[in-house]
């Protein structure tokens, strides 16, 4: 059954970024999601969070909103990369029951065709109880491309999840 705010399913948006949640910066990326999330008119944002790029506050609001069933997909975007600081990756695993690697793997495939550098992201997609996570690079830019490749197709996973709908064949 989706959420009750017309129908759609909940979203919550987590941005990892030392210098936004200090107030330093702007959180264009995240504006993004939300923006593609409302236009899309399956999903709505339940909780919008900017912290900084810390693995233990990360894993902590991860198990909150899965666990306490808050919203069914969690959109990160930041800390995918190389840097020191990058640690949204091992966050995401170490609350994963399951990891579903199909989601970030189209995402490369696809910035692949405009970037080689989209092989340098390091992203991850994993679900925890009936909540999909999936990890987005900090560009908006590249926020964008992946949600544009993966955002139709994530409906029937998360309903899969919720019970609403059955495995099929149907691709």
């Amino acid at each position: 059954m989706k959420d009750t705010r017309e129908n759609r399913i909940s979203a919550a948006i987590i941005t990892l970024s030392d210098k936004g949640a200090k107030g330093e910066r702007e959180d264009v990326s995240g504006a993004c999601i939300e923006k593609m999330l409302e236009e899309s008119n399956t999903y709505y944002v339940e909780e919008y969070h900017l912290i900084p790029d810390d693995e233990e506050k990360l894993e902590t609001l991860l198990r909150e909103i899965c666990d306490e069933k808050r919203a069914r997909l969690i959109l990160t975007t930041g800390g995918t990369g190389f840097s020191k600081r990058d640690i949204t990756p091992e966050a995401t695993l170490k609350v994963a029951e399951k990891i579903a690697p199909g989601i970030s793997e189209a995402m490369r495939a696809a910035s692949m065709q405009v970037t080689k550098r989209a092989m340098l992201s390091r992203g991850v997609s994993v679900i925890r109880n009936e909540t999909l996570i999936v990890n987005l690079p900090g560009s908006p830019k590249a926020v964008r491309e992946n949600l544009e490749t993966v955002l139709p197709t994530l409906i029937h996973g998360i309903e899969i999840l919720g019970g609403e709908a059955q495995e099929c064949a149907a691709e």
